[in-house]
């Protein structure tokens, strides 16, 4: 009898022990899924941390000339970007002449409406550096002014890395942009003096705009 009970007894405890022992294995396998999982979660936060974003990866305004664009409120780089062109270019002073010169021909709302256009905007000095009376003229001539603005307006946004090479513009002839980088130079100017970008790739609601220190000259024709 009493061999019996120590046999049972002796049973009775490799029971218990072969369940404890995996009861801890399932313990143990549940933490280190738990910890692989914990692995895996870190390691994909991580890399979607170091991917760069689309906002890191935009390029800024650039040039000398940006000085001259009001540092905040709608005239602002920030504030040009929700406006169509025409109404972001009246609310910088840097470029009230050559919203003038638009509102006289009437092409305001032509370019507001017009979606995905490059346009090479004149800045003020660009406008003095011609002589008055032959501004004046220009001015109260729609045929001719259309056919300047016109010539300053291209299809297409283009980023600074498409912009140097020959482009037909909404005028219907061309105009050659030499250059790269943020150094770009445009011949065939009313004063007959070279032309550069002055503060380039200012984003507009339907346009990527080049604000340049020259006033170009359509082809002749």
């Amino acid at each position: 009898m009493k061999s019996t009970l120590t046999r049972g007894v002796m049973l009775a405890a490799a029971s218990a022990l072969t369940l404890s022992m995996a009861a801890c294995g399932s313990d143990d396998s549940d933490d280190t899924a738990s910890d692989s999982s914990s692995s895996s979660s870190s390691s994909d936060s991580s890399m979607e941390s170091s991917s760069p974003s689309a906002d890191s990866m935009s390029e800024e305004p650039f040039g000398a000339g940006c000085t001259a664009v009001p540092a905040d409120g709608e005239g602002s780089f920030a504030g040009m970007t929700d406006d169509p062109v025409a109404t972001a270019a009246s609310n910088n002073p840097a470029l009230s002449t050559l919203v003038q010169a638009v509102t006289a021909a009437n092409l305001g709302d032509t370019l507001n409406t017009t979606d995905d256009i490059t346009v090479l905007a004149p800045a003020n000095p660009a406008f003095e550096a011609i002589p008055a009376d032959a501004l004046n003229a220009v001015l109260a001539d729609n045929a001719q002014l259309t056919a300047i603005l016109t010539h300053h307006v291209i299809p297409g946004r283009l980023t600074p890395q498409e912009l140097a090479g020959t482009h037909t513009t909404v005028n219907g002839d061309q105009v050659t942009i030499a250059g790269s980088g943020e150094d770009f130079t445009i011949d065939g100017t009313i004063t007959g003096t070279q032309a550069s970008v002055i503060c380039g790739n200012v984003q507009t609601a339907n346009a990527t705009v080049y604000i340049i220190d020259q006033v170009l000259a359509p082809a002749a024709g």
